[in-house]
C-alpha cells in the first residue's frame, strides 16, 4: 500500500463526508453516516458551550496585550473568503502608519519534529518563539512550513510582520517586544478566546451562511448561530449585490446593533505560475479567459465559487478536479492533472492563488498554468475598504465598538 494511494483514499473519504454534510448524498449509507455525525455534533456543541461559559464567567481568563487587536474570523469552517479580507485590513492599517503583525496558527503547516520540541524543552526554560514567516522585509518560510494563508499574506504584504504559533498570546507579545508592533490582526481568531480582542470582525458567506445549522461534524458551524452576538462588525462576503432580508433579520435577531458591511470577491488578473512576476507574459488580463479551453483544479473549501468565476469570465471548462481544502500536491497529482487537461483538449490550467503556493515553484509545466488573483470590494456599508478600516479601527468609532465587546 503506497503512501500516495492511502492519501488518495483518505481524500476520497473526506470528500464523501463533505458531500454528506452539504446534503449532496441522499442514499441509505449517507443517512446512516449522517446520524453518526449528528451524535458527535451534540457532543461538540456541549464542549463549545462549556468553554464559552468558563470564559464568560471569568473562570478562564483572556489576556489583553495593551494594543489594538483586530480579530478576523467566522462561525463556520472555511469558505468565507477570510484571507483577502485579512490582507486588505493589514494593508490599509499599514498604509495608515500602524506597525502591523498578523498572528496565525498556521493551519496545516509543517510542525517541527518531535525530537526538536523535546530538545528545546530540555535545554530552555521558556517556550520556543513563534515562527517568523515574514519580518516585514523578507519572507523567511515556505508555504509548507508556514501554512498556505500565512505564506500568501507574507508574500503579498511587505512591511507587515507575519507570525505563526498556536499560542497567539505568546505570538502577540513577541510581535510587540521584538518588532515594536502596535496593531495585531488575529487571522481566523474568532474562536481563540485566550487573547482579548479590541474588535471582533465576523465574516458570513452570503452564499452559504450557516450550512444546515448543525455544528461540526454534522454541519459546518464551529459554534452556535446565537454567537453572532459576539461580533463588533459583520462582513457579508461573496455578495452578488442583492439584499438578503432573511439573513439580515437573523443576524439582527442575535446582534441588533451590529453594523453590516457587504463585500464581494472580485477577480483581478491571471498570474502565470513559474514565471517571474515582471517577466513578459507573466500576467494576463481577465479577457484572456474568454472563449479559451480551460482545465480547472482547486483544493479549497468552496470550489464552486472559483469555477463560477471562470465560467462568468467566458472560460470553456473542459474539465475540473477538486481536492480537499489545503491539499498539498505531489508530483504524481500534477502529472495526472496535466495529462487530464491534455486529454480533454485544454489550452491551459487555472487554479487559485491559495493552491498555487502549494505547488513547488521549480515544477515544470506541460501546459501553461495560471492562478486567479482575487481582491475584496465593498458593496454596501462603506464607500470603500479604507473608509471601513477608518470607521472600525480609529478613534471616532473605536470607543463604540470596544464597548460592545
Amino acid at each position: 500500500m503506497s503512501p500516495h494511494w492511502l492519501k488518495k483514499k483518505i481524500n476520497a473519504l473526506e470528500l464523501y463526508t463533505i458531500d454528506v454534510i452539504l446534503g449532496r448524498r441522499a442514499d441509505t449509507g449517507a443517512a446512516i453516516y449522517g446520524a453518526g455525525l449528528q451524535s458527535l455534533s451534540w457532543l461538540f456543541n456541549g464542549i463549545v458551550q462549556a468553554r464559552w461559559w468558563l470564559y464568560r464567567h471569568r473562570i478562564f481568563h483572556d489576556q489583553p496585550l495593551g494594543c489594538l487587536v483586530v480579530v478576523v474570523g467566522n462561525l463556520t469552517v472555511g469558505g468565507t473568503g477570510k484571507t483577502p479580507v485579512v490582507e486588505k485590513f493589514a494593508k490599509a492599517l499599514r498604509d495608515r502608519g500602524r506597525k502591523v503583525a498578523i498572528l496565525s496558527r498556521g493551519y496545516k503547516s509543517k510542525s517541527p519534529p518531535i525530537w526538536q520540541k523535546w530538545w528545546w524543552a530540555l535545554t530552555h526554560a521558556e517556550e520556543p518563539p513563534p515562527r517568523i514567516v515574514s519580518d516585514g522585509t523578507t519572507v523567511l518560510l515556505n508555504s509548507e512550513d508556514a501554512g498556505d494563508e500565512p505564506y500568501m499574506l507574507a508574500r503579498n504584504l511587505p512591511g507587515v510582520i507575519v507570525l505563526v504559533d498556536k499560542n497567539r498570546v505568546k505570538a502577540g507579545a513577541y510581535a510587540i517586544k521584538k518588532f515594536g508592533c502596535d496593531t495585531l490582526v488575529l487571522d481566523d481568531g474568532f474562536q481563540y478566546l485566550p487573547l482579548k480582542g479590541s474588535l471582533n470582525l465576523l465574516l458570513v458567506d452570503k452564499t452559504n451562511p450557516f450550512g444546515n445549522g448543525n455544528l461540526l461534524p454534522r454541519g459546518i458551524l464551529r459554534e452556535p448561530i446565537k454567537h453572532l452576538k459576539r461580533a463588533s462588525y459583520i462582513f457579508l462576503t461573496k455578495s452578488n449585490g442583492q439584499r438578503d432580508p432573511e439573513l439580515e433579520a437573523l443576524i439582527k435577531e442575535h446582534n441588533p446593533d451590529v453594523d453590516l458591511i457587504e463585500c464581494a470577491h472580485r477577480p483581478q488578473y491571471l498570474q502565470r505560475f513559474g514565471v517571474a512576476p515582471d517577466a513578459p507574459g507573466a500576467r494576463e488580463s481577465l479577457t484572456f479567459l474568454k472563449g479559451r479551453r480551460v482545465f480547472a483544479f482547486s483544493g479549497i473549501a468552496t470550489p464552486e465559487s472559483f469555477e463560477k468565476f471562470l465560467r462568468d469570465l467566458g472560460a470553456l471548462l473542459m474539465g475540473r478536479e477538486r481536492y480537499l481544502d489545503h491539499y498539498r500536491y505531489e508530483e504524481s497529482d500534477l502529472a495526472e492533472l496535466f495529462e487530464m487537461a491534455r486529454r480533454e483538449g485544454a489550452e491551459c490550467l487555472v487554479t487559485t492563488e491559495k493552491d498555487a503556493v502549494r505547488i513547488a515553484e521549480t515544477r515544470s509545466c506541460a501546459l501553461p498554468l495560471y492562478y486567479l488573483r482575487l481582491e475584496i470590494d465593498i458593496i454596501r456599508g462603506a464607500a470603500d475598504f479604507d473608509e471601513a478600516v477608518g470607521r472600525i479601527c480609529f478613534p471616532q468609532s473605536g470607543a463604540r465598538a470596544a464597548s460592545r465587546s
